[in-house]
């Protein structure tokens, strides 16, 4: 494990997602040999965390390789499936992703190690909601979502899922990975006539995004090779300005009627018939991390989600999706157009506050759909 360990362990990981274990895990398995092995983008030389961006690409990719190997076999096989407490559902690919990433943080030894139960155990539990007390000083931490969208990933091989990794330095994040084992090009964008030449050898799925404070955001392939100089494209938002024109994701859980702009705008899902007065809903599948990836990817110009009472905002649904659009070009605040504190729940930095909701764009959209929910809400 040597390199990627080494880098992972300098901080800790934390404010990973917590898991209810319950139920039975008896098998040991094996570590794997992560060899830091990713070419980045742009020049490392003034990139501060270069290192650990690379190591954690290395161990991205690999939990999602993870997450394809036990999704093949998930529903052949009784039993894998469980449940946590607020219902969600659980794998054994949730619990696999995060003993991998903990035990890549933890562990540094260079040799080979066959784990036994109780070590995959405790680095399950590392994630626990008691695992660390931060206090109200700024801090330097990981923060893992190990899959995002685990209804997407119990449905077909077409729903999207996200493995998201960020680092977290003194407030701040640094750093973000994100991986989508299920991703599809988009084709609508590629020519009729390179499409008909391709139709028989359609890309495959998955993509890895990136994203390095003040180095902007940047996608590959995930099957692509790594040392390829070549297999990086720069993202960047798209450039709506005019609200009805934009393509909107909202969480599979609330409808359009319960946000504010529904009293202005209706919504449609067919693109190619948009009135003045409507919007169009991109379908995005489950979780927060892949609306992250659609506006991030100019896919679509918004996501919103509204604060419910009854549930509280994880932030490791948002961290890694928030310096990915940041550094695309879009913004992310509350729906007071406030930035949103990852520190705010100081003693163990797991929930965010945000007033009224989230409010993800392509920045050019921002000012006026905070000023559309304002003046909704007066009313």
């Amino acid at each position: 494990m040597a390199l990627a360990m080494d880098i992972l362990r300098s901080s800790h990981l934390s404010a990973v997602r917590f898991f209810d274990s319950g139920g039975t895990r008896t098998r040991s398995c094996n570590t794997r040999r992560f060899n830091v092995r990713a070419n980045l983008p742009f020049p490392q030389q003034n990139a501060k965390y270069h290192k650990e961006l690379e190591a954690a690409i290395d161990v991205v990719h690999t939990a999602c390789r993870l997450c394809v190997q036990v999704k093949s076999s998930l529903f052949s096989t009784d039993g894998k499936v469980l449940e946590k407490n607020d219902q969600t559902p659980v794998t054994v690919a949730d619990f696999g992703v995060q003993a991998l990433i903990s035990l890549v943080s933890a562990e540094a030894s260079s040799t080979w190690k066959t784990l036994a139960q109780d070590d995959v155990l405790k680095a399950i539990d590392r994630g626990g909601k008691d695992a660390f007390v931060f206090g109200s000083k700024p801090a330097t931490y990981w923060v893992l979502d190990p899959i995002d969208g685990t209804r997407g990933f119990l449905k077909d091989n077409k729903a999207l899922y996200v493995v998201g990794l960020a680092l977290v330095v003194e407030g701040e994040i640094a750093i973000g990975v994100m991986g989508c084992p299920n991703w599809q090009e988009d084709l609508s964008k590629k020519p009729s006539a390179e499409m008909e030449e391709g139709k028989e050898a359609l890309p495959e799925s998955g993509i890895m995004m990136i994203a390095h404070k003040g180095y902007g955001t940047w996608t590959k392939k995930l099957n692509s090779n790594p040392k390829s100089a070549g297999v990086w494209t720069r993202c960047v938002v798209d450039r709506f300005d005019m609200v009805h024109k934009a393509r909107f994701c909202i969480p599979d859980s609330q409808s359009w009627e319960s946000l504010p702009l529904s009293s202005i705008f209706n919504a449609t899902s067919n693109a190619n018939d948009v009135g003045s007065s409507q919007i169009v809903l991109v379908a995005a599948c489950c979780g927060s991390l892949c609306k992250y990836l659609m506006v991030a990817s100019g896919r679509a110009s918004v996501f919103i989600q509204r604060a419910k009472e009854t549930t509280t905002i994880k932030a490791w649904d948002h961290a890694v999706g928030m310096i990915c659009v940041h550094e695309a070009g879009g913004k992310v605040t509350d729906w007071e157009g406030i930035e949103i504190d990852l520190a705010e729940d100081q003693p163990s930095r797991r929930i965010i506050f945000p007033s009224g909701g989230v409010l993800v764009t392509n920045g050019n959209l921002h000012d006026q759909i905070v000023q559309i929910i304002s003046q909704t809400s007066r009313v």
